[in-house]
């Protein structure tokens, strides 16, 4: 495998991206834990378009957030974003399909919207015929999507809270997308390998923070050699041979070696590419639309 030079430490100093940018405005909407009783309505988040209304018949991109604690992170409020085409009145309503996405190291779910203007990225989308369906991500701290010696469990609040949060606002849990950037590209494949959530149609890993051996410098993301073995990637890629699946990397970053060989090693047809860029927002922006393709013709 081609490590090109790479340390450990500085692979998971990549995986944490940071991003600045203006506050999106929030509501708060309640989601029940498992076990308990749903909450009752709230009020509607107030919706903002992400663009002009085209014209009669065109889908407009409107945008909503919130939060609420979770069983599995407790005593921290976990934000989330969601985006959704706002379909025309009248005539029946189908349920769309949902691609969640997880976020990287140090990030939010503000990073959808903030970070890769993920709203207006749909919008561009539609504009152009592609295939309706909705976006959304929480907040899963640095935890690596997966769970924790310290007793937080963020896949288990993607598969038990917020996918069915989803599911009852309306969409179409037996099409579900999966994307993810760094560390959440590591989640993404995991999730969709691990096979927790039966409606997952397709996933999408854009930079995956991958690994194919341990390293007691990777704490942050394992808490043990065993912690690893459970959560190996690289293992689990022959649960991923049927699966529709894309990963991109740019070629300036220093993770493009283990990508490559993560990639290398999987069954089946894979999309995405090996293009000019870095582990930074401004490639992936420009390799969203194509991930967004992936994602409709899949969830379609």
């Amino acid at each position: 495998m081609d490590k090109s030079a790479l340390t450990r430490r500085r692979l998971l100093e990549l995986a944490g991206i940071g991003l600045g940018a203006s506050a999106l405005s929030a509501c708060t909407e309640g989601i029940a834990h498992p076990e308990t009783s749903p909450p009752a309505p709230a009020s509607p988040a107030s919706p903002t378009a992400s663009g002009p209304r085209a014209g009669a018949g065109a889908l407009t991109v409107r945008t909503s957030t919130g939060s609420f604690v979770s069983a599995f992170r407790p005593g921290i409020a976990s934000h989330w974003s969601l985006a959704a085409p706002e379909l025309p009145p009248g005539g029946a309503r189908p349920e769309l399909p949902v691609a969640v996405f997880l976020h990287g190291l140090h990030g939010s779910h503000k990073a959808l919207f903030e970070g890769l203007s993920a709203h207006k990225a749909l919008q561009r989308h539609l504009d152009a015929g592609g295939a309706p369906f909705a976006i959304a991500a929480v907040d899963g701290g640095n935890t690596w999507w997966h769970p924790r010696a310290d007793g937080s469990d963020t896949q288990s609040m993607l598969v038990k809270e917020f996918v069915p949060f989803l599911g009852k606002r309306g969409f179409d849990l037996g099409r579900i997308g999966l994307f993810g950037l760094s560390m959440g590209g590591f989640g993404s494949l995991l999730l969709a390998s691990q096979g927790r959530l039966p409606g997952i149609r397709a996933v999408a890993a854009m930079s995956p923070a991958v690994w194919d051996n341990y390293d007691a410098r990777m704490d942050t993301a394992f808490d043990s050699p065993a912690d690893f073995a459970a959560h190996d990637v690289f293992a689990l890629r022959p649960r991923l041979a049927a699966m529709p699946k894309r990963i991109d990397c740019g070629t300036g970053d220093a993770l493009a070696g283990t990508v490559r060989a993560y990639r290398a090693g999987l069954k089946g047809d894979v999309e995405g590419s090996f293009r000019p860029g870095g582990h930074d927002y401004s490639y992936w922006r420009t390799v969203l639309p194509e991930v967004f393709s992936f994602l409709g013709h899949n969830l379609a």
